[in-house]
């Protein structure tokens, strides 16, 4: 997960509407799933996935009342937190 993508598509949310981002992570659902995708292709699009599902956990926080910075904080300390306990 990268933190300037995360804020970027936050953003982005803010800007226009999570639908976009919601319909978007179908479709790259659904590209995963083609079974001639290499490995480097696989790791793009899940890449792109974990980012776009971060945004929408931090624009829920901002939703819920958090600052917008604190709300990207708090997700990615769980982040790490959820790294460091594997």
């Amino acid at each position: 997960m990268k933190l300037p993508v995360i804020k970027h598509l936050t953003q982005f949310i803010e800007d226009n509407d999570q639908d976009y981002i919601i319909e978007t992570l179908d479709v790259l659902e659904a590209l995963a799933e083609v079974p001639s995708l290499k490995d480097e292709e696989l790791d793009v699009i899940g890449e792109l996935i974990s980012n776009m599902y971060g945004a929408l956990e931090v624009n829920k926080l901002v939703k819920d009342g958090m600052d917008r910075k604190e709300a990207l904080n708090t997700f990615m300390s769980r982040v790490l937190g959820a790294i460091d306990k594997n």
